[in-house]
């Protein structure tokens, strides 16, 4: 969107800055929001040409949404972008999914797979490794607290029931539930995944702190291993 006019050129009502005082920030574009932030721009392209330079698809972002998945060493290699506005980036895009996040979990339903895997899709379906998540629930089965337990392949050498259990006990939890991501997409649990969870469950019952489900998400797909009838005691599955 290259203009080669500095900002100063433009008319006052299409100045960003301007834009979002008269009209408000609903009423700025992407790029014109992205602009407010960066403040300038370089030699040749004011902050709204920049923004609209880092939303491009040439520069492999399809729109805001793909902004949580640039690094720090990424937007710095953008020319025009120091580490200040590469900060100031990546604390903003933190920023809007903490506080997405925090209004969707007022309504979040922990009784339901769907709910918890869309909650979750977006935080875990672009991670390229493995990461074990352990949600831990009150009597009352609201979230006490989540945590990532193990970063890497899901195996019985890095998921420890002794470890998941302190942490409950030190939480005060009632219950929990575990939520692993697939790098390749691909949410069909393997043998291994189900021998852990079993595992998990059997701890579970026999010190009163239940496992309700083991949630594998995937790209945009995801299985509940309660669903597939994995977590039960003598074939009876725990969930209504």
């Amino acid at each position: 969107m290259k203009n080669n006019c500095t900002m100063k050129e433009l008319y006052q009502d299409e100045r960003p800055y301007e834009k979002c005082q008269r009209f408000g920030a609903e009423n700025l574009t992407d790029a014109e929001l992205l602009a407010v932030i960066l403040r300038t721009g370089t030699k040749g392209e004011n902050s709204l040409d920049l923004a609209g330079k880092i939303l491009h698809p040439d520069f492999g972002c399809d729109g805001l949404l793909s902004l949580h998945g640039w690094t720090l060493e990424r937007l710095v290699g953008v020319r025009g972008i120091g580490r200040v506005k590469a900060v100031q980036i990546l604390c903003i895009a933190e920023l809007a999914r903490r506080m997405a996040k925090e209004t969707a979990a007022q309504g979040l339903d922990f009784s339901s797979p769907e709910k918890i895997a869309e909650y979750y899709m977006e935080d875990m379906r672009h991670k390229k490794r493995e990461i074990l998540k352990l949600l831990l629930l009150n009597t009352r089965s609201r979230l006490i607290s989540e945590s990532n337990v193990s970063v890497g392949t899901i195996d019985m050498a890095l998921v420890s029931p002794r470890e998941l259990f302190v942490e409950a006990f030190r939480r005060g939890a009632s219950s929990m539930i575990l939520l692993h991501n697939h790098p390749s997409g691909d949410p069909e649990p393997s043998g291994e995944d189900i021998r852990i969870t079993q595992r998990i469950y059997e701890a579970g019952m026999l010190i009163g702190i239940e496992l309700l489900d083991h949630i594998i998400i995937g790209d945009h797909c995801f299985v509940s291993l309660k669903d597939r009838g994995e977590i039960s005691d003598g074939g009876k599955c725990l969930w209504p």
